[in-house]
């Protein structure tokens, strides 16, 4: 693997959620494999698990790990033939070259504006340091995408499961904030790649991009979306086709236990308790929650692990 970009950059995500399992049990076994590699991550926006994982797991495979929140040190510029006069002081042309120096593999995250539409649907960001950088590239969450993310759900729910397809519902969520496609998105396109029953649940008028979505069935009345679910992942988003709005935040909408009957309880963090969902869910043995979050570090050691082994 050169890249992990999305998620079809893995040959076969059946292989991959079985390595990464296996890398569990013994996180150390392949620790000479990263010795005198350094691992680069360049954060433009705030990270918790994403940070904390991708670290571990780099240094579970002997990696060296450098740190930095770019925008807390100066603005990269990225468009191309700007005159640079304002707030920005160097072009991703150079940054991207001269971070490949100090780097074998470089992670990337960025958020979407949530204003310029097309904008972000070219990923501007993550895309230009793919076009500049040297070395290979991992996405830690990008304005359309959360792959890493996506590969630690496939993870957790296939040590879960109790049936050889279990009926799985991506469910809508109140939030005061208006929130990115990506986490969504990258479920999606992971859902629809291995044998689950997918479907998702959200207000009229809260599609996502029919080009992820395609012919994965779109239930409106989540009370029937969720009938006889074994796993439920909650997340919100906000409006698609009037791009970056809020135009619900029904109540209604937010997960109780009445509505997750019996099934697991899933959400990515951070979630907002008794807006997204209630205590009761959050605090249940059904939530895997905290799962979902320590296979994180799985995900990204197995994705560092094929890119190292690729040379």
């Amino acid at each position: 693997m050169n890249n992990y970009i999305e998620i079809k950059d893995l040959s076969s995500v059946a292989s991959a959620v079985k390595e990464a399992i296996a890398l569990k049990s013994n996180p150390y076994k392949y620790k000479k494999l990263g010795t005198h590699k350094t691992l680069v991550m360049l954060f433009f926006n705030a990270s918790l698990r994403t940070r904390l994982s991708t670290e571990k797991a780099a240094k579970h495979l002997g990696m060296d790990v450098i740190v930095l929140n770019v925008t807390d040190a100066w603005q990269l510029e990225f468009e191309s033939g700007v005159v640079m006069s304002l707030n920005t002081s160097e072009h991703v042309k150079e940054a991207a070259q001269v971070i490949s120096q100090y780097a074998d593999i470089l992670a990337v995250r960025a958020f979407p504006s949530l204003t310029d539409k097309q904008k972000d649907l070219s990923e501007w960001i993550l895309s230009s340091f793919i076009r500049y950088a040297t070395v290979p590239i991992i996405n830690m969450e990008s304005a359309t995408g959360h792959p890493l993310q996506a590969l630690a759900d496939a993870i957790t729910i296939e040590e879960i499961k109790r049936t050889p397809k279990p009926k799985v519902v991506l469910s809508w969520a109140p939030h005061p904030k208006a929130l990115p496609h990506a986490v969504a998105n990258s479920f999606i396109e992971m859902m629809q790649t291995i044998d689950v029953q997918f479907s998702i649940t959200h207000p009229e008028g809260y599609e996502l991009n029919p080009d992820i979505v395609k012919d994965t069935p779109v239930i409106y009345d989540q009370d029937e979306a969720l009938k006889g679910a074994d796993f439920v992942y909650v997340k919100n988003w906000s409006n698609y086709t009037d791009y970056g709005k809020i135009t619900s935040q029904d109540p209604q909408w937010m997960m109780t236990q009445e509505k997750l009957g019996a099934a697991q309880f899933m959400h990515c963090l951070p979630v907002r308790r008794n807006v997204v969902v209630e205590d009761a869910v959050l605090d249940s043995e059904q939530s895997i929650v905290i799962a979902q979050s320590n296979n994180r570090t799985f995900a990204a050691q197995l994705v560092l692990k094929k890119i190292l082994e690729n040379g």
